[in-house]
């Protein structure tokens, strides 16, 4: 079983966040990070290769050079092989247009040995559209398997079956492989790396793709392809009326006063 993995580079989210004057957030390195939610994904992959006893886990990314860290954490985790790919021609994708370079790359990879599953996290933690996932199975022309709270594998069977948790009621998800499933957060207790892992990490080499190898036009991708565009954007302003209630045994008291005065009970 080969397993192909999309993971993200995003800002750190504890650090400062800054829009530039096209309105997209500002990524100059630095405080960079594997998107929180991608490692929910990778260990989905890692441990059902490790409970079928076969197979293989492929980290791929797309993004600018520090992009690549995301994947060297992959194999940090314990990934097999780790793909990047960067082009400057990239920058400024929407949704849509990072879904076409993922498509284009499990194809690639694809071309050279089956993949017989791609895993994403639920979301990115810098844009929370959620959107990829589907997109990407879209493109693929491949069955879709969104939010799955936990995921298995039939083998014998040729299918993938996820479990999701809804706020009212439990869905089980069934089909044939290959095909694109995203995970939660509840789907398991993402693995740290371990020294060893660390250092294995290090003589893995990661494998470096732009547009051209995987036969896809500039004009797709990019702010030329993207479907969305920002009309305009600005930092959310300080508050200035904030009210400030010192507990001297009349707090509750005083915030009813308050809550009745504003009208809002």
């Amino acid at each position: 079983m080969r397993i192909v993995v999309c993971v993200k580079h995003v800002p750190d989210i504890q650090s400062d966040r800054a829009l530039g004057p096209d309105g997209r957030a500002v990524r100059d390195g630095g405080d960079g990070t594997l998107n929180e939610l991608d490692e929910n994904a990778l260990e989905a992959a890692l441990a059902l290769v490790e409970s079928l006893g076969e197979g293989s886990v492929v980290a791929l990314t797309v993004g600018p050079d520090d992009a690549a860290d995301a994947v060297r954490k992959g194999l940090q985790m314990g990934a097999d092989e780790a793909v990047h790919v960067v082009d400057d021609a990239i920058a400024g994708s929407d949704a849509i247009g990072t879904a076409r370079v993922l498509a284009a790359a499990v194809q690639h990879l694809a071309a050279q040995e089956p993949v017989d599953l791609v895993v994403t996290g639920m979301a990115g933690l810098d844009g929370l559209t959620s959107l990829l996932p589907t997109a990407l199975a879209t493109l693929l022309d491949l069955p879709a398997l969104p939010l799955g709270a936990e995921l298995t594998v039939d083998p014998a069977a040729r299918t993938v079956r996820v479990r999701r948790n809804l706020d009212h009621a439990t869905e089980v998800l069934e089909a044939p492989l290959p095909a694109v499933v995203s995970v939660t957060d509840q789907a398991n207790e993402p693995r740290y790396p371990n020294f060893k892992g660390i250092m294995a990490a290090r003589k893995k080499p990661v494998t470096t793709l732009a547009l051209a190898d995987l036969g896809l036009d500039a004009s797709a991708v990019g702010a030329a392809g993207a479907r969305t565009e920002v009309v305009s954007a600005a930092a959310r302003p300080a508050r200035d009326n904030r009210v400030l209630v010192t507990d001297d045994g009349e707090a509750g008291v005083k915030l009813a006063r308050y809550l009745v005065e504003n009208k809002l009970v």
